[in-house]
């Protein structure tokens, strides 16, 4: 049985329309009129225990919503969802000890307190034991690398350390289930790679079933060989990784050192020009006529350097976003 388990969600919001003016707020205290906005429509995806899935959209997809959701925080417009066997926004405490939610733009600990005074107010929350609370802590801190950190207020922690910290506190209680949105938004690369190495040891280590989004397409291809894209409130596509990438990619990417620089429409006939920067020209080439191409880049134009690459993820995913279409 999948772990989490959802079939046509949807989720509609009412909003208030209101006409400017004096006339206009009268008429909206009196008969208001609303509109709906679907913010997700009929989605539906499951996913088995010790999964890493990545979940992507453009802002304002759905994907927030969608995790509001499955989290029980939002009660659905319609549909069914379950997770770890439970009805989410029922909120019993037998589904809230299996899964936790991590905002990268919100936090749990108390600003000026130190982290580990918040970590005991969680396990008394989740009727942790001081030995199992030590146990877990001191494990956490050693994967995380946050020895001698949790005795400062937090306010005095690196955004990395103070994210890293939240992360603790979320998987205090060892849930099930990680529901991850943005985890590492606004830190540094190094900071970056702390986070998706915990998260991979912390799924390998407990099989814990992760659902991860992110705008920073490092942390989906570190970590997730499936991806869910929403558009609009809908599932567009729901496959791997690479599957994707073959199916909205079907070009490579050539890159080509010109002597000197020419025109954009003498390029044009060669492929679609991506970018041109000096002397340097992108294009993309569809791969069924890529060895045809390149042959005629060679013969007409005057190459110092070609090099043929796989476009970059973020600009398939981007294309992606922006059709709203998957091929």
């Amino acid at each position: 049985m999948s772990i989490v388990a959802v079939e046509n969600l949807s989720k509609v919001y009412p909003v208030a329309i209101k006409a400017p003016g004096l006339k206009g707020t009268i008429a909206h205290f009196f008969r208001r009129q609303y509109r709906n906005i679907k913010a997700v429509q009929n989605v539906s995806f499951e996913i088995e225990t010790g999964e890493i899935v990545g979940f992507l959209g453009a802002n304002g997809a759905g994907k927030t919503t969608t995790l509001k959701m499955l989290t029980g925080l939002i009660h659905p417009s319609s549909g069914k969802v379950r997770v770890a066997g439970c009805v989410p926004f029922r909120r019993q405490e037998q589904f809230l000890n299996k899964i936790t939610l991590i905002m990268g733009q919100k936090q749990q600990l108390i600003w000026d307190l130190p982290a580990i005074d918040s970590l005991k107010m969680n396990a008394a929350v989740y009727g942790i034991s001081d030995r199992d609370f030590q146990q877990r802590v001191g494990e956490l801190v050693e994967m995380l690398s946050l020895n001698e950190k949790l005795n400062q207020p937090v306010r005095k922690l690196s955004l990395g350390e103070r994210m890293k910290a939240e992360l603790l506190a979320a998987l205090l209680h060892r849930p099930q289930v990680l529901f991850l949105d943005e985890p590492t938004l606004g830190l540094d690369i190094n900071a970056q790679v702390g986070v998706r190495e915990f998260l991979r040891e912390y799924n390998q280590r407990y099989q814990a079933t992760i659902l991860l989004t992110s705008h920073y397409m490092a942390d989906i291809t570190a970590l997730c060989q499936r991806v869910l894209l929403i558009h609009e409130g809908m599932l567009i596509y729901d496959g791997s990784l690479d599957g994707l990438l073959e199916s909205f990619a079907p070009y490579r990417e050539v890159k080509v050192e010109l002597s000197h620089l020419l025109p954009k429409e003498k390029l044009a006939v060669y492929g679609e020009v991506e970018a041109i920067e000096g002397r340097e020209v992108r294009f993309l080439v569809e791969r069924e006529f890529l060895t045809r191409s390149v042959a005629q880049i060679l013969a007409d134009l005057p190459v110092l350097d070609l090099t043929i690459t796989d476009p970059p993820v973020e600009e398939v995913i981007g294309r992606v976003f922006k059709s709203g279409v998957v091929r």
